[in-house]
């Protein structure tokens, strides 16, 4: 009756009373170890349009889906204010330009050179009186009233010379001020045009006509139609393992069943303090077909290939470095790669040795 019992018990203890024990044997297989990311759908060149100023939205020029050219405009704000500002300007750039004011220009040059000619000729009469009173004929009196006639001759072209100057000055200083105020109100007016910085598809227009648009808000999303990456966030503990070059398996909830290549283009040097993440890159080498920016996204970043190796599945390994033999013996192995279903055994095991699937 003893030996029943401590049979029975034993049967319990290694059937779990009735119940199968799930054995194999180690397989030799190809093992991948790769980095698990959660990834978004970008479009290459995908941007937020923001506009310069605020205002009004007086047209809508394009329609979601549509594709547009670099340049393009794609919304017009309300300037009626900065229309008339602009016109302003040119009005004033156009009164103080020196064509405008050659007129002020040539009297000027005119009254210098009627001082001139009369500065000239007075210095001549001084000249004159001057060998008279050598020879002795003539008075004192008019040698001095000719130098003070040069004198105040002299005095009145000097001042006709500096107005010139003064005006030809001020022409040009206001000349050049007001066109560069004519300038920057075109610049100004351009503001109020949105185009778009490149050739690609919008994919969103966040307002309406009528709407007010302000800079903080984005008013409409843009991006490359035909070239598409997806943008990766790792964990910090995975972000040593990664390098630039290496493969991407990417999965969608959008393409269920269905998984594509890409590479890894760029890793961001930061981590996100938030998420404790790292951002990346990875371009697909064949753009999937029907697809969309923001899509969700899985990956699995290829580390390690090994071919041909002694593999069993995870679920046989217990803690981490022993297996169950088929005679319930546990033994300790050394493992290798590891991927989310199978494990690299090392040592410790060959593949005609068979093992259990612990409980």
């Amino acid at each position: 009756m003893y030996q029943f019992l401590k049979a029975c018990l034993l049967l319990v203890l290694l059937v779990g009373c009735g119940k199968k024990v799930e054995k194999l044997f180690p397989q030799r297989e190809d093992i991948t170890q790769s980095v698990y990311a959660s990834g978004t759908i970008k479009s290459r060149g995908q941007y937020e349009v923001f506009s310069k100023v605020p205002g009004i939205i007086e047209a809508i020029l394009v329609k979601e889906g549509e594709e547009v050219k670099k340049g393009q405009e794609i919304i017009r704000l309300s300037n009626t204010v900065q229309s008339l500002n602009y016109e302003n300007a040119k009005q004033n750039a156009q009164f103080n330009s020196v064509l405008t004011n050659k007129e002020k220009i040539e009297q000027a040059k005119m009254e210098m050179e009627l001082a001139k000619s009369k500065m000239e000729n007075e210095s001549s009469l001084l000249a004159r009186q001057e060998k008279l009173w050598e020879q002795e004929i003539g008075t004192k009196n008019e040698l001095d009233q000719r130098k003070l006639n040069f004198k105040n001759a002299t005095t009145l072209y000097n001042a006709a010379k500096l107005k010139l100057d003064e005006l030809e000055k001020q022409i040009n200083f206001q000349n050049s001020q007001t066109s560069r105020s004519a300038a920057i109100n075109a610049v100004n007016m351009n503001d109020y045009i949105i185009r778009s910085q490149i050739v690609g598809k919008v994919y969103t227009i966040n307002k309406q006509l009528g709407e007010l648009a302000n800079t903080q808000a984005p008013i409409a999303i843009i991006g490359d139609a035909n070239n598409f990456y997806v943008e990766l966030q790792i964990d910090e503990f995975d972000i040593t393992k990664i390098v630039k070059g290496q493969k991407v398996l990417v999965s969608m909830d959008s393409h269920k069943g269905e998984s594509y290549e890409a590479v890894i283009e760029k890793i961001y040097p930061i981590m996100n303090e938030r998420t404790r993440t790292f951002k990346a890159e990875a371009s697909f080498i064949k753009n999937p077909e029907h697809i969309y920016p923001n899509l969700s996204a899985e990956a699995n970043i290829i580390i390690q290939i090994k071919n041909k190796v002694l593999t069993i599945p995870r679920s046989y390994l217990i803690e981490d470095s022993y297996v169950l033999l088929s005679n319930m013996e546990k033994r300790k192995i050394i493992v290798g790669l590891k991927d989310y279903d199978k494990v690299e055994v090392l040592k410790g095991l060959s593949e005609k040795e068979e093992i259990a699937k612990p409980e």
